[in-house]
């Protein structure tokens, strides 16, 4: 990820932040400074201030453009794919190193073929079914009661890549918070993106973003 991605994400995580931003109630300097430690910790390097202060001003600046995105939606033609009854695995850097990476691929490959997998800074994140075989199978090599997240549910959004992607997380969190329902996390990857919520959102949050997308 590039920064100007990492900063997006990390404000659009941070709804006072995003709110603040958007009402153009704070200031870049000072954001920037706050948010660089965590910046850094994704990108896995340092990065300059100055570089972060330039990507908050033009995602700052991408807001102007939000009466012109409320004529053509940033959801134009995208492909909405829910699935409930998801468990976020999540181990360490060093939990992996202490693991057999074939013999659990091995294994995980057996019980299912439908999961996500993303490789973060400092860890590594399965989006999968919440099932008993697959939390014996992660058991087995980590005793943290914090690896599963459970009852959740998530949607994957495809936009076609004639399509800007870049916008589409801030541009979902802001139409599902304006709806009362907000965003546990958000998964990128090279074909689309995966957003997580509350299992008992799941069905409003896809009502709503469908409905977006058929009114434009």
């Amino acid at each position: 990820m590039s920064v100007p991605e990492v900063v997006r994400e990390v404000i659009t995580r941070n709804r006072s932040i995003y709110d603040c931003m958007k009402m153009d109630l704070i200031n870049y300097t000072a954001l920037a400074v706050k948010i660089q430690p965590e910046i850094e910790k994704i990108l896995g390097n340092s990065v300059n201030l100055n570089t972060v202060v330039v990507a908050i001003k033009r995602y700052a600046d991408s807001f102007e453009t939000k009466e012109e995105m409320k004529e053509e939606s940033v959801l134009k033609n995208a492909r909405l794919a829910l699935t409930d009854g998801i468990m976020d695995v999540r181990f360490s850097v060093k939990d992996s190193n202490e693991m057999d990476p074939m013999s659990i691929l091995d294994k995980f490959s057996k019980v299912t073929n439908d999961y996500e997998f993303f490789r973060l800074s400092d860890s590594f994140r399965f989006l999968t079914e919440d099932m008993d075989d697959i939390r014996k199978i992660f058991n087995s090599v980590s005793e943290r009661e914090d690896m599963f997240s459970t009852g959740l549910a998530k949607i994957r959004i495809s936009i076609p890549s004639s399509q800007n992607q870049s916008d589409v997380v801030s541009y979902v969190a802001e139409v599902l918070h304006a709806n009362g329902v907000e965003l546990v996390n958000a998964f990128f990857s090279q074909d689309n993106i995966t957003i997580i919520l509350n299992e008992r959102d799941s069905s409003r949050a896809y009502d709503i973003l469908h409905s977006d997308i058929m009114r434009k």
